[in-house]
């Protein structure tokens, strides 16, 4: 049998068990598999942690080095956010240069933390036009059972919160902690069946056509939003998923940071 034939049993199969109001590990719709957040687990970075919601496990480091700063904000730090597919995390990765999932995920998990203004980067700055300190977030994706958005982005603002700066090396604010203003969380649904589910794992998100991230920040406002999927998707169906997104972040704010 070959493996399109097999994906598309499984595609057939989520959308036969949805449609009749279940998930294949018999969550409720609006439902996240356990999560956990790790802090501190990488010696060497000056903030980390490593996230996990069900079996998708995802490790966030965070470094910062002195460099210059864009030419049209001369006065601001710099964020530089990557994320690396191992290949050994899903089949689905291949070796090489970054491909267009990485880069797109590296992009949405920096896009909520510029949105949400949560670093104040004016603080960052050194020597206005000269030297800034250079925050590299970087994504390393241990294993992929879906909705690595969510677990990147909470990993993400986990580790900034995490830095710990001694002062001998990095006086930033006469602190020894990243000046952080906000907390912002990422909150990803899909649409299957004429159903909103919250944290897709694997199969539901190949299965769905439609999937829309929220990242919100404490106050519930939007930070920023990614549609992704080749379907399109109903107005009431994105008012109800953002309403989704921002409730769930409150409450993943208030348990994990």
């Amino acid at each position: 049998m070959g493996l399109e034939i097999v994906d598309d049993i499984r595609k057939d199969y989520v959308h036969d068990l949805i449609g009749s109001g279940k998930r294949v590990d018999g969550r409720g719709f609006r439902e996240y598999r356990e999560i956990s957040v790790e802090r501190d687990v990488i010696k060497r970075a000056e903030g980390s942690a490593r996230v996990k919601i069900g079996n998708t496990d995802v490790l966030v480091g965070i470094k910062l080095e002195p460099g210059e700063p864009f030419p049209d904000a001369p006065d601001e730090g710099v964020i530089i956010t990557n994320a690396e597919f191992v290949p050994l995390a899903s089949p689905e990765f291949e070796s090489g240069p970054p491909d267009e999932n990485s880069v797109q995920l590296a992009r949405v998990v920096d896009r909520g933390i510029r949105g949400s203004e949560a670093i104040d980067l004016e603080k960052l700055c050194i020597e206005e036009g000269e030297k800034v300190w250079i925050v590299f977030i970087d994504i390393h994706i241990l294993d992929n059972d879906g909705n690595l958005v969510d677990a990147a982005a909470l990993g993400a603002i986990a580790s900034l919160m995490n830095i710990r700066i001694p002062n001998e090396r990095y006086d930033l604010t006469g602190e020894n902690t990243l000046p952080m203003r906000d907390t912002p969380v990422a909150v990803t649904t899909v649409e299957i069946e004429g159903n909103i589910l919250v944290d897709p794992n694997f199969n539901e998100e190949n299965a769905a056509t439609s999937r829309l991230t929220v990242i919100s920040n404490a106050d519930g406002t939007i930070s920023a939003m990614q549609k992704s999927g080749s379907g399109g998707l109903k107005e009431e169906e994105i008012v109800e998923m953002v309403e989704i997104g921002i409730e769930k972040a409150g409450e993943i704010r208030e348990k994990f940071l």
